[in-house]
């Protein structure tokens, strides 16, 4: 006759509960990323003003010419979790700070010549992650900000984050 391998196991969501409730919601040393994921419209043109007119369509191709993309912004922020509230950051309040340092000044314009704070900046993807990462770092709290993903299209996106 053989033994059974079968050893019991207590409920994962029951353990789960009880590991939490022994290190408090979280303990000091562990870092929780949360996200915030927002979408806006808008044109953009590559194109150097140093450059021939043949040069930038050298290097920049039909992105030359006027177009527009579905930009989708996505913001990381990194830190402890709040014993009383749980959270990192209410994601509501990240949500506003995208809206209104980002996408309200972004949204349905022409990312070349329609926003003050990217004026002289040739609008690529990586050019817009760096800009949109200065804005909304100095309306955050120092150290929170982990990473700006900005996805130009379904295949393209350019993402910033500190240096470690």
């Amino acid at each position: 006759m053989r033994a059974s391998l079968e050893v019991p196991v207590a409920h994962p969501d029951l353990d789960t509960r009880a590991a939490i409730a022994e290190r408090g919601a979280a303990t000091r040393s562990t870092t929780v990323r949360i996200s915030r994921r927002e979408t806006f419209n808008a044109a953009h043109q590559l194109r150097d003003p140093g450059l021939s007119e043949d040069e930038n369509q050298r290097l920049y191709g039909k992105c030359a010419n006027l177009h527009g993309h579905n930009y989708v912004l996505e913001v990381v922020v990194a830190g402890e979790t709040d014993p009383k509230t749980g959270y990192v950051m209410d994601l509501k309040q990240l949500s506003d700070v995208i809206s209104s340092r980002v996408v309200d000044d972004v949204d349905h314009r022409n990312l070349k010549t329609d926003v003050p704070w990217l004026e002289g900046l040739i609008p690529t993807a990586e050019n817009l992650a760096v800009a949109f990462w200065e804005r909304l770092r100095s309306e955050l709290p120092a150290g929170l900000l982990h990473s700006v993903r900005l996805w130009e299209t379904d295949k393209n996106w350019a993402e910033v984050s500190e240096r470690a």
